[in-house]
């Protein structure tokens, strides 16, 4: 029974028609090869070589008198065997075709398959020399920028000769520094000096102010004492 399948074609496609399915299909084309029978029409050839045969070998065991009609079955039979054989020879060339075809296919998806390692090898390679490259680039960008800082400096002649000034300046501003530091170490000990000379006038002033007080203060005892005495003296001559 044969079962007719339908393939539902979508936008853009064209419907197509399976008189049988996938696996009955592959189940089929073994059964031709092996039968070599090419059309599903007709007698197919190993049955007819069969049948000649089954013919021949029923012939050959008659007891009659049949020794022509053997011998024209059996030709009858081989000449049905050599158009037998020959699409198997056949067969077997395309066969041995096939598998050298498929050697050299093995042979060529191995190169291929190697092609390719050897693809990304070389890739992996050049991404680490394109990398090794930035980095180079890099650095000479750094140096040429570093090289044009330096061109646009002056020669080191002058830079030597503005170096020697600088340090004669240095040298100057040191000698002075120096120089100042000793007028202020000795202003500082004529600034001591003069405090304890004012220090030592003002304990003198202080000391002449309280004598001068104390002298103050005596005086008016002594002047009432010398009154006393004149009046006495005066009284002890009015008594004599």
């Amino acid at each position: 029974m044969l079962v007719k399948g339908r393939k539902v074609a979508g936008k853009g496609e064209v419907a197509a028609h399976f008189a049988f399915g996938q696996h009955e299909d592959d189940i089929i084309i073994k059964h031709r090869l092996l039968t070599r029978t090419t059309t599903t029409r007709g007698e197919p050839p190993l049955k007819k070589l069969q049948k000649k045969f089954t013919t021949f070998a029923l012939e050959i065991e008659k007891d009659a008198d049949n020794y022509s009609d053997c011998e024209r079955l059996a030709k009858a039979f081989l000449q049905e065997l050599t158009t037998f054989e020959l699409p198997l020879l056949k067969s077997k060339a395309v066969i041995d075709a096939n598998l050298r075809e498929k050697e050299n296919f093995d042979e060529l998806q191995g190169e291929i398959t190697r092609q390719i390692v050897q693809a990304h090898d070389d890739i992996k390679d050049l991404k680490k020399q394109l990398e090794e490259s930035k980095i180079e680039r890099q650095h000479k960008e750094e140096c040429e920028a570093i090289r044009r800082l330096i061109a646009m400096q002056p020669p080191r002649s002058e830079t030597q000769k503005v170096i020697t000034e600088l340090e004669k300046e240095i040298a100057l501003l040191e000698a002075e520094n120096t120089a100042a530091s000793r007028t202020v170490e000795l202003r500082k000990k004529q600034f001591a000096l003069l405090l304890h000379v004012v220090d030592e006038l003002q304990n003198t002033i202080e000391e002449e102010q309280k004598s001068l007080i104390e002298e103050m203060r005596v005086a008016p005892d002594e002047h009432k004492n010398g009154v006393e005495y004149a009046a006495g003296c005066s009284e002890a001559m009015v008594v004599d």
